[in-house]
């Protein structure tokens, strides 16, 4: 009994002794050593590398070797492991230490939207899973986008867009950078400030372009395409830029039989009938009328500003005009303005100013007044 007791004994002690060599020992082997980061999923877009900070931390007592792998990595991604500067496969750690290592992944840039799962693992001792979500489809070309393509002014405006240049290939690239534009129109590209004609993009990385275009004097109304392209020999791409032209502004001051020239008398004042046509397109608003005198004159405006003026009509103002009662006679020249937010027109008027009559009938009283006295003198002593 004694013994069959103690042979039962020793059967089960070797039973468990060997459940702990098959499954105790490789668990407790498997958390000998852990593999951290703290960004297990991460959001891509095609192109991009993803550099993770890995910690290998060993949990035992004694130096732990990890031969390190990245395996389900999905088809054309490439994986780079390094530390320390230097490529590696595999790394020691201390007993209760860390080390770290970097994983650099690089996400292709024709890859399909979606999310892809690949692991860090140190054979034999642990596993770091790891997300990637590729959040667009991914090309393998150029692109040229701007956000706001359609601009709209009038016609002495200046067009201001502002493009950004896409390189999804895998090399730089010199770009020409051209716009087919209606005859007349001037197209400037501009990059950092400088006006340019083609511009580097290293692969997979974007460049800013400002595009500013100008319109030809006399351009009719009207909404017109400006197609850009940026273009190499081994790719290119293209956007349509619009400008509306809303209208031409002008005006033009004068008088209704186009005489800038009057008279008026010293002191005195003279009424001025102008004209203020409006030539150009679109409608005016506000038209002020100033003037800019000699000393001591005074002109003013009877309207004083012209609330709207229609394209192609005409409007009459009156002009007073008032000379400084000091002015001697000569001629003085008077600048009118008439100026609205969008365009001006200015005109010289030569004023003539004349001596009064009362001085001169003045003059002649004095001059007859002496023929008189000395006709009285002659006639009172030459008796004598």
């Amino acid at each position: 009994m004694i013994r069959s007791w103690g042979k039962s004994l020793s059967l089960f002690v070797a039973f468990i002794v060997g459940v702990m060599t098959l499954g105790l020992v490789p668990s407790l082997a498997a958390g000998e050593v852990t593999l951290y980061t703290p960004y297990t999923s991460i959001s891509v877009t095609p192109g991009e590398s993803i550099h993770y900070n890995v910690e290998i931390i060993n949990n035992s007592s004694q130096v732990q070797d990890a031969e390190l792998t990245v395996q389900g990595l999905p088809e054309n991604w490439e994986y780079q492991l390094t530390s320390g500067g230097w490529s590696l496969q595999q790394i020691s750690v201390r007993p209760d230490q860390s080390q770290q290592v970097s994983l650099q992944v690089d996400v292709p840039l024709e890859i399909d939207k979606g999310s892809y799962r690949f692991q860090l693992v140190a054979a034999g001792k642990a596993t770091l899973p790891l997300l990637v979500t590729v959040t667009e489809q991914g090309t393998f070309k150029t692109e040229l986008t701007s956000e706001q393509p359609n601009m709209e002014g009038h016609a002495s405006s200046s067009f201001h867009y502002k493009m950004t240049l896409r390189n999804r290939t895998a090399e730089k690239q010199l770009y020409s950078l051209t716009a087919d534009v209606p005859s007349g129109w001037d197209v400037q590209f501009k990059v950092d400030g400088k006006s340019v004609t083609s511009v580097n993009v290293d692969a997979n990385t974007t460049k800013d372009i400002d595009v500013e275009a100008d319109p030809p004097e006399g351009i009719k109304q009207g909404a017109y395409k400006i197609p850009v392209k940026a273009a190499t020999s081994a790719t290119a791409a293209s956007t349509e830029l619009e400008a509306v032209i809303t209208g031409s502004y002008a005006v033009k001051l004068s008088t209704p039989t186009g005489l800038l020239s009057t008279d008026v008398t010293a002191g005195g004042q003279r009424n001025l009938t102008l004209t203020v046509a409006n030539t150009g397109s679109a409608d005016l608003r506000d038209i002020e009328l100033r003037a800019d005198t000699p000393l001591n004159w005074e002109v003013t405006f009877e309207p004083k500003q012209i609330a709207k003026l229609e394209a192609g009509k005409t409007t009459e103002v009156t002009a007073t005009i008032k000379a400084d009662e000091k002015a001697i006679a000569g001629d003085y020249v008077v600048s009118m303005t008439s100026r609205a937010a969008e365009a001006s027109s200015e005109a010289q008027f030569r004023v003539a100013v004349k001596t009064s009559m009362l001085w001169g009938w003045l003059g002649v009283l004095i001059i007859l007044g002496v023929m008189g006295g000395v006709y009285y003198l002659f006639r009172t002593y030459g008796r004598r």
